[in-house]
């Protein structure tokens, strides 16, 4: 973890100032936090036995009347034993995740450079202060606790995980694969990872272009309604992890004095490098 944590100051360092760098530093800092994420289940077991499980479950039910939304979402809507379109849209709208936020400070990197330097700073700073709760605050999911028994009887399961049942379908034999690759730890559920980083994508989006900005609401909108309706996330993960993003936001200023020390630091290392 240590390790991973210093490749980003160490590209910064190493490399020349230019877009490849901004780039790098980017990549790596993301690896660190895939680190960060994915650590705590290296125990599966130690994780379980301290994961919270009753406190979403009992907010969902007051936000959802009675019901947790994403049960309440899926018996309205959802057909037995098959996968609609509309599901299969949402599955996707869900996959696509994992390159949307990136792409978009790639793309303000490109139409607003000057621009860049904050948007990825705000982005890959939610992510790391969600990590940081992911390991104080570990929090399962609603599919985990339906098939726990935690919402109601196992037979039939009160929400089924429909991405899992869509990805078996779709990617046959290369799911297994897909799945371990991508899923890391399934008890980091709080906040919304997914929601909190496409809100920063969209804000991002919006500063460098209204039509950009449109596309990038319009996805974390679809995105939003996906978590919850697929039983990826409790409607209280959406909330903190829109509340993650506007803090980020709000405390811009808070984080630039710190931030730029660390600058001044790491570019007086790059100026020894060179000389070396």
């Amino acid at each position: 973890m240590a390790g991973a944590a210093a490749t980003p100051g160490a590209a910064y360092v190493l490399m020349r100032p230019s877009k490849t760098r901004q780039v790098v530093v980017c990549a790596l800092q993301m690896w660190a936090y895939l680190a960060a994420y994915e650590l705590p289940y290296d125990d599966p077991e130690a994780l379980a036995e301290r994961v919270h499980i009753s406190y979403p479950i009992d907010v969902d039910r007051v936000l959802g009347l009675g019901k947790v939304p994403s049960e309440r979402l899926q018996r309205m809507f959802a057909r037995d034993g098959q996968i609609s379109h509309f599901e299969r849209m949402l599955v996707w709208s869900h996959w696509v995740w994992f390159p949307v936020p990136h792409l978009s400070v790639l793309y303000v990197l490109w139409r607003r450079p000057e621009r860049f330097s904050v948007a990825a700073a705000r982005l890959y700073l939610t992510y790391d202060l969600g990590a940081v709760v992911y390991w104080a605050l570990p929090t399962a999911p609603p599919w985990w606790a339906a098939w726990k028994g935690y919402l109601g009887p196992e037979d039939p399961l009160p929400i089924r995980r429909l991405m899992q049942e869509y990805g078996e379908e779709f990617w046959g034999e290369r799911w297994a694969v897909l799945f371990d690759a991508l899923g890391g730890n399934p008890l980091a559920a709080m906040p919304s990872m997914h929601f909190a980083t496409s809100i920063m994508a969209a804000r991002a989006l919006a500063e460098a272009g209204p039509v950009a900005g449109a596309i990038g609401w319009t996805y974390a909108s679809t995105l939003g309604v996906a978590l919850v309706y697929l039983g990826e996330h409790y409607v209280l993960d959406l909330i903190a992890g829109a509340s993650l993003a506007e803090a980020v936001l709000r405390g811009g200023r808070r984080f630039a004095k710190p931030i730029r020390t660390v600058v001044r630091g790491l570019d007086a290392l790059a100026r020894v490098a060179a000389k070396r």
